[in-house]
């Protein structure tokens, strides 16, 4: 294919994006299929000869749709959606259409300095102090590791990136088990292991105890361990938990340890002022991430950290070879410094189109019909017999559970989501499996959000 063909091939996609979105509602959420059968009709190897485009067109519509779950359907339910608003997928292509590595500055000045102002843009937005800073990840994951990596290179005084970990002292790390298993895997791969992240029970509300957190930390310096951090939850991917950020972060700052706060998903909601207490005293905190794909329609992969001081996590991420230096200017920003990968896409440009496009307003109103469809739903759900409510509304997402117990609860959410109108996902809560519902979606309207009573008053 050379760019003419191009050319006539991505109107036929644009096409079919139309179509495939229009349609959505009318297929299953869930891919209704076996695991291996989809590969299984894949030829076992590349071809030596290149095919017609007609026909590997005619393969991907007959074989790929279909064995996809649909993340942009209205009435997906599950995780925590992947939005894709439509002007966010138009930045997108044009995005691909340059194929730049915005590796440093000259590399792609554009990509630099719209990420800088969209850092401002959302930091506004938010309602965060101008001492924050920010940058885009690829996801929450990345994100938090560059935090933990930052904290345990703060602490060590940056000797275990040259040094090394072995000799060092034992590190510990702080958060609730109501965090997300990102932060287990941060712990894991930074080096500092699974046994030194330090789980603090939570009260009746599911908040990390800030009494119990401070004893913890005295009792680990008493033994001879490296207290480095701690992680805050805002918005906990099980149940929506939120820590108590102020009394926490007096606790930190009284101990001299920084603060991160994972807010991948419930931090868009942020944008509107009333949900604010949920997280009241994060602008003490040294790092908050939050996930723009998550709720704002951003779409995947769309990460953002803002950072009160980002001199150490660049002079812990950052390596500037010679072959990396921008000649003949003064000091530019290199975002590859401030993140994990060196390459990177210009992920602020759908950011741009978006903001501009939807206008805060709409996006806030957006997220405030979730909050109150999720409020209205639970309301139904909890009237319906033999049905539990197991968490209430932490702005859109809860949890129900049959009375029944785990299995026949398994089983309900087996027949829901091979049921195919709406799709579902379990957690663990309290020592019981339960089914977590969340809204979220960027196009649902209050009839998809219904719509779970009446599959439910079908399926009980």
């Amino acid at each position: 294919m050379d760019h003419k063909g191009l050319k006539e091939w991505s109107k036929k996609a644009a096409d079919w994006a139309h179509d495939y979105h229009e349609g959505l509602r009318d297929r299953p959420v869930r891919a209704t299929m076996e695991p291996g059968s989809l590969r299984d009709q894949l030829p076992t190897a590349a071809p030596e000869q290149g095919e017609a485009m007609e026909q590997i067109w005619e393969d991907f519509t007959s074989l790929v749709p279909d064995a996809m779950t649909h993340w942009q359907h209205p009435r997906f339910f599950a995780y925590f959606p992947a939005n894709a608003a439509p002007v966010s997928m138009l930045a997108e292509q044009l995005v691909n259409a340059m194929a730049s590595n915005a590796l440093i500055w000259q590399a792609a000045p554009a990509a630099t300095e719209v990420e800088q102002a969209m850092m401002v843009w959302l930091r506004k937005a938010l309602g965060l102090p101008d001492a924050f800073t920010g940058t885009i990840h690829d996801s929450a994951t990345t994100a938090t590791l560059s935090a933990i990596l930052t904290m345990r290179e703060a602490a060590l005084e940056w000797k275990g990136l040259y040094e090394g970990l072995s000799g060092q002292p034992r590190m510990r790390i702080y958060a609730s088990g109501e965090t997300h298993s990102s932060i287990d895997k941060a712990v894991r791969v930074a080096g500092i292991g699974q046994d030194n992240l330090v789980k603090i029970p939570v009260d009746e509300d599911l908040s990390m105890r800030p009494d119990l957190l401070a004893q913890a930390i005295k009792e680990d310096r008493a033994a001879g361990y490296l207290p480095i951090g701690i992680v805050l939850c805002a918005g906990g991917t099980s149940v929506g938990a939120f820590d108590k950020m102020k009394e926490c972060i007096a606790i930190a700052r009284a101990e001299d340890l920084p603060t991160h706060i994972d807010a991948a998903w419930a931090g868009s909601a942020m944008i509107c002022p009333e949900f604010r207490p949920l997280w009241a005293g994060a602008e003490g905190a040294d790092s908050i991430i939050f996930n723009p794909h998550k709720w704002l329609g951003a779409q995947f992969d769309c990460a953002v950290q803002f950072m009160r001081n980002p001199i150490e996590q660049v002079r812990t991420l950052g390596l500037r070879p010679t072959y990396l230096e921008t000649l003949g200017t003064s000091e530019v920003t290199n975002f590859n410094e401030w993140t994990i990968p060196l390459g990177r896409r210009f992920r602020a440009l759908k950011i741009w189109f978006l903001l501009r496009a939807h206008g805060l307003e709409d996006l806030r109103n957006r997220i405030r019909n979730h909050v109150a469809w999720a409020e209205e739903l639970y309301a139904k759900i909890e009237a319906l017999p033999g049905i539990e409510m197991t968490s209430s509304p932490r702005l859109s997402l809860f949890s129900f559970a049959l009375e029944a117990g785990d299995a026949a609860t398994e089983k309900l959410l087996q027949k829901i989501n091979d049921d195919g109108r709406i799709y579902l996902t379990q957690t663990h809560h309290k020592g019981r499996l339960v089914i977590r519902m969340q809204v979220g979606q960027f196009d649902c309207t209050r009839d998809d959000v219904m719509m779970v009573e009446t599959v439910l008053k079908e399926l009980l």
